[in-house]
């Protein structure tokens, strides 16, 4: 339940208390006084306490709701979730941008070995259907929480060595070909949205009927040669990425 009370308002401050109540709750789920599944009290119990009005807490919880730390579940209340993950729309691994971010990051390597290409992979990395590319399915981990499910195929024609399953769960995918010398420059990908498959759920600790969000990645080196193929799925309220548009 929630754990903050009157004392953390100033209602002399021309800071609007809607967004003090919301910064006092946000404080409270980064510290760890309020985890991952916690129930925020009542918002008429919780707009009492503050001596606020039920308006008042109700914009401060839409707040947290728009910031990813809080969901709305009928017949539950307003409950605390998974912290958010942002990313920038860069070419950049999600270990990398984990570990950066201070998540932690950890891998459950599922699968990991060399298979004859199916014609779309073929088709993606310049290869003929049935020629062998490295095959790696991964769980990644932010901090025991499960943040993605990765499917990567990489061409073995640039690989010095395929990487062990040891490789991959002690580090990510784009840190390993850098240490072989391949250096990615350009990359296509593709964003879209749909329900979690049975298993896909089973694995990310979503309910079946939830959205994911799916990533089509291929990269190339600088050359323009194509070296991996992505295929990762993320549990919507736990991901997002971020955009910079400019205008012409």
């Amino acid at each position: 339940m929630t754990t903050i009370n009157a004392s953390v308002l100033d209602r002399n401050s021309p800071v609007p208390l809607y967004f003090q109540i919301a910064q006092a709750l946000q404080d409270t789920i980064e510290v760890g006084k309020l985890q991952p599944g916690d129930r925020l009290d009542a918002e008429l119990d919780l707009a009492e306490r503050l001596g606020v009005s039920r308006p008042t807490v109700r914009q401060a919880v839409d707040r947290l709701v728009q910031q990813g730390l809080v969901a709305r579940h009928r017949g539950v209340g307003n409950v605390v979730v998974h912290r958010r993950v942002q990313r920038s729309l860069a070419l950049t691994s999600f270990y990398d941008d984990l570990a950066a971010a201070g998540r932690k990051p950890s891998t459950e390597v599922l699968s990991a070995e060399v298979v004859p290409a199916e014609p779309d992979v073929a088709s993606a990395l310049g290869l003929q259907p049935g020629q062998p590319v490295f095959w790696a399915e991964r769980l990644r981990f932010a901090e025991d929480v499960p943040l993605a499910l990765m499917c990567n195929y990489l061409s073995l024609r640039l690989l010095s060595a395929a990487p062990s399953k040891d490789d991959l769960q002690a580090s990510g995918l784009y840190q390993l070909l850098r240490a072989q010398g391949i250096q990615l420059h350009s990359a296509k990908q593709v964003i879209a949205a749909r329900k979690a498959t049975a298993r896909e759920a089973r694995l990310l600790g979503e309910p079946r009927s939830n959205p994911v969000l799916t990533v089509s990645r291929t990269s190339y080196d600088a050359t323009g040669t194509p070296v991996e193929l992505g295929r990762h799925v993320y549990p919507a309220d736990r991901y997002s990425f971020e955009l910079s548009l400019v205008g012409h």
